[in-house]
C-alpha cells in the first residue's frame, strides 16, 4: 500500500517563502509522474504543477509561473514545491499527487496526499 504524506505547510506574511515536501511511503517500483494541486475556500481545485520524471518536463500554472518550482528526489521518494514570493491569494491547502508504478510495466496507480494548509496573510 502505498501512501503520501506531505509536511512544510504554515502562516507566512506576502512575499515569504515556503517549501512542502511530500513523501512516498511503501513499495513500489517507481514514480511516474507528480503534481501538486491546490483548492482554495470557495474555489475549484487548481493544477498547480506536474513533473514527468521520465522526460523530465514541467508545467505550471499561469498564476505561479516564475514563483513556484516542482521538484522531485527520487533516492528520497519525495517531490517538493518550492514557493518565492507568496501572495494572499496562493493561500489554499495543498495537495500532492503521483502517479507510481507498483511493478515494472506500463500500469500504474494514482496517490493523492492529505492536504496541508498554506496561509498567506497580506
Amino acid at each position: 500500500q502505498v501512501q503520501l504524506a506531505e509536511s512544510g505547510g504554515g502562516l507566512v506574511q506576502t512575499g515569504g517563502s515556503l517549501r512542502l515536501s511530500c513523501k512516498a511511503y511503501g513499495s513500489f517500483y517507481r514514480i511516474n509522474a507528480v503534481a501538486w494541486y491546490r483548492r482554495a475556500p470557495g474555489k475549484e481545485r487548481e493544477l498547480v504543477a506536474n513533473l514527468n520524471t521520465g522526460r523530465q518536463t514541467t508545467t505550471y500554472a499561469d498564476s505561479v509561473q516564475g514563483r513556484f518550482t516542482i521538484s522531485i528526489d527520487t533516492a528520497k521518494n519525495t517531490m517538493y514545491l518550492q514557493m518565492n514570493d507568496l501572495k494572499p491569494e496562493d493561500t489554499a491547502v495543498y495537495y500532492c499527487y503521483a502517479w507510481i508504478s507498483i511493478v515494472e510495466g506500463p500500469a500504474e496507480s494514482d496517490y493523492w496526499g492529505q492536504g496541508t494548509q498554506v496561509t498567506v496573510s497580506s
